[in-house]
Formats: C-alpha cells, structure tokens, sequence
C-alpha cells in the first residue's frame, strides 16, 4: 500500500513516525545513472508492514525497498543495495529502462530525529540548508544524519568538506561523496542533500480561475497562498489543506506581500482596475515570473498606461506574462488553470527565456 506524500513532508514523516514509536526505515536513492525512474534525492517512509510514504520510483525498484524495509525494521540494520534496470525486453516483467540505483535503506533513522526535525522547521520557514547523510560500511552498515542550515555550515567541515557541501547547496543538486579507503571492507559515504523550500505561488485573486489553479499549484510543487478582498473568496473550505489566504485591500496587500526571487505571482482578479493595481505593486519585485490574465486589448491599455505615466519602463513591462498561459487552445476554467499551470513549469524548469509571443494565451 502507498501513501503519497509531497518530499517536504518526508522529514516532518520521520519525526512524526518518531515521536509516535512508530517501527519504519527511511529509503533514499543515493546515486541514480543512465535511465531510471527516479534521481537520487528520492526518499521515502516505509513502515514495518511496508505502508510507503513519498516514492523511490514505483515498480520493482519501490517493492524491493519494501521488502528490504520490511526485513530492516526487524533487524534493526541499514543495508545499502544497487539496483539495475536492465531487463532483456519488452515482454520481460524486469525493468527495462537501463539504469543503476544505488539506495540506502535505514531502519535506525529514528535516532537521527533531530537533524530530520531541522530540516523540517526549516522548510517551515523558508530557510535553505543541507542534510547529511553519513554511512559508514564494514562488517555492518552504520548510518547518521547531520543538518547544517546555510548559514551554518563550518568551514572546518568533515569529508567531503565544506565547499562541496556548498556546491551542492548552490547547485541545488544532491550528490553521493565516496571517500577513498585503503581498505575496501571499510567505507566511507556521505550523501548531501540540499533542503530548498518549494517555490511560493501568490495567487491574486480566489475567483474560479484562482481556485483552479490553487489546486492544480499543489499537485506540482509549489506552496501556495491566495489574495482577495472578497471574505467569501478567501475562505479555507475553497482551496486544497496547506493553502494561505489573505484577505484584505489588493493593492496594499500585495504591497506588503514578502515577495522573493522564488515567488511566483499570478493576477486573476475579478476586473481591470484590480489586476492594473496588483500589477503595479508587483511589477518592480524581484519574484521569478508574474503573469496577469487578460484580452490582449486589455493588456495593451495597461501597457500603454504603465509606460506612459512612468510606472513602469516598455522592458520591465515585457517581463510581465501577459496574456497569461501557454496557448493550449484553453476555454474552460480547468483548461485555463492548466495552461497557466504548465506556464509556471516551464519557467521554473527551463527560465523566463523559455517565452516567446505565440506561447501567450488570449483572453
């Protein structure tokens, strides 16, 4: 049986499973090559029946962590295992896609609560910071995790020092270190894990379009929080469990709004004036896309006023997503959420660069 869970909430999983006495072994995908289902970062909370939280990659590869789990929860001892993709071919029930995953099963995460408990306050908060995990492997494997928040990480750190553990932070990309041994009985591994809150969507307006995409936000990856001046368009019932709403004067609230190089900024408001306001509170920040619904008539006045009473410059106005969306062909209310949706992935994954005039969607 599987349980999803978002990845943010695998280490609040740990300490939950923790502080309950909960049996469970934490499986993480160390080192992913060639083709595989999942990178390495993938983690997941299995319990002693075998119940996943999160994903390592479904199929084979997610039954043999349970299995594996299920056996390490008994014997209280971490194993670390490669597992290869490479069955002989479509009609052969292994996997076929090609690749190699080296995966840590750690029945003894339990006692590792603390670093776990940071990383998860630290999300809360929207700090960024590394998690460590270290294995030693001899006769036996032995595991310890170690949260260091940015800020924070000595400049005398322990193999593999500290301007890897940086690296890895700034690349945003997790990495397997192996320290050279003379013997190989004895091993040393540390994996390092940078712990990057989700990217903040600030959804202007609780209309249909706003509650829409708010659950749709959720489904791929972003923390979500939704502004209206309308109560009833604001309340908690409308929109997905972990949605913020605001409620209160657009233009001021969106003023005051703590916008970050990784917020991203949605204006669908229920009419010209408040989206124009929105927009001018929001168009000199520095969030990592803003975008704004409407016609293209509509979006040419507030151009065209914008650049006129010298709100804004023609180029920092070109920076704005307008009309909104990837031109999907959208009608419906659904279909306009996705094509904004799918907006939001492509800069997030591939950058601003990635628009040009025909991806823009009318209205």
């Amino acid at each position: 049986m599987k349980k999803n869970y978002r990845p943010t909430e695998i280490h609040r999983k740990v300490v939950e499973f923790t502080e309950g006495g909960r049996e469970f072994a934490v499986a993480l995908v160390l080192k992913a090559e060639g083709s595989t289902p999942r990178e390495a970062g993938a983690k997941a909370v299995i319990d002693e029946g075998g119940i996943i939280w999160g994903t390592v990659g479904g199929g084979k590869v997610e039954a043999e962590c349970q299995r594996r789990a299920i056996e390490a929860c008994k014997t209280k001892r971490p194993v670390i295992f490669d597992f290869y993709l490479e069955g002989a071919g479509a009609t052969d029930d292994a996997p076929i896609c090609g690749g190699t995953m080296r995966i840590l099963i750690d029945p003894t995460a339990a006692e590792d609560r603390a670093a776990h408990a940071q990383a998860a306050d630290a999300l809360q908060r929207r700090e960024r910071g590394v998690l460590l995990t270290v294995m030693r492997t001899a006769a036996e494997a032995e595991v310890a995790a170690q949260w260091f928040p940015e800020k924070g990480i000595p400049l005398d750190a322990a193999f593999p020092g500290s301007e890897a553990i940086r690296s890895c932070l700034a690349r945003e990309t997790p990495q397997l270190f192996v320290e050279d041994s003379a013997s190989s009985a004895a091993r040393l591994e540390v994996f390092v894990e940078p712990v990057i809150p989700k990217p903040l969507l600030l959804i202007v307006g609780g209309g249909h379009i706003g509650q829409a995409l708010a659950i749709q936000a959720t489904l791929i990856g972003f923390d979500v929080v939704v502004m209206d001046d309308r109560p009833e368009f604001t309340n908690p019932a409308l929109f997905p469990d972990g949605v913020k709403t605001l409620c209160g004067d657009i233009a001021r609230e969106v003023a005051s709004f703590p916008i970050a190089e990784d917020t991203y900024i949605v204006i669908v408001t229920r009419g010209h004036k408040h989206d124009a306001d929105a927009l001018r509170d929001c168009i000199h920040s520095p969030a990592a896309y803003i975008g704004m619904i409407g016609s293209r008539r509509k979006v040419g006045l507030i151009r065209k006023d914008f650049i006129e009473t010298g709100v804004a410059t023609e180029e920092e106005f070109n920076r704005v997503f307008a009309p909104i969306g990837l031109d999907i062909g959208s009608v419906t209310v659904p279909e306009i959420a996705t094509s904004i949706a799918a907006q939001l992935i492509a800069v997030r994954r591939k950058g601003s660069g990635c628009r040009t005039p025909g991806d823009m969607v009318q209205r």
